[in-house]
């Protein structure tokens, strides 16, 4: 497999994946923050703490990790093409 066939494919990969969560399309970003708090109050109990859980992470920053890996995606995606076309 050429490495320029190999970029375009994770790049298009990321480029979708962070897009998708970077605009919270069908929830996605509000989901993630739903999963990490019901996986942070199970390791919570199985602990023996049975306070509310702490909040490590909002929606708004899973929005943010996926603006940034959106437009890695969208490099990689770049350097691709410029590969392919060289």
């Amino acid at each position: 497999m050429s490495p320029a066939l190999a970029l375009f494919v994770l790049g298009s990969a990321a480029l979708v994946c962070g897009t998708w969560v970077a605009t919270n399309l069908r929830g996605s970003a509000d989901a993630l923050e739903r999963r990490a708090a019901a996986a942070g109050e199970l390791t919570a109990h199985a602990r023996g703490d049975l306070g509310p859980p702490r909040q490590i992470m909002s929606a708004g920053v899973y929005r943010f990790l996926g603006g940034v890996i959106g437009s890695a995606g969208f490099v990689l995606l770049l350097v691709s093409l410029v590969e392919y076309a060289s």
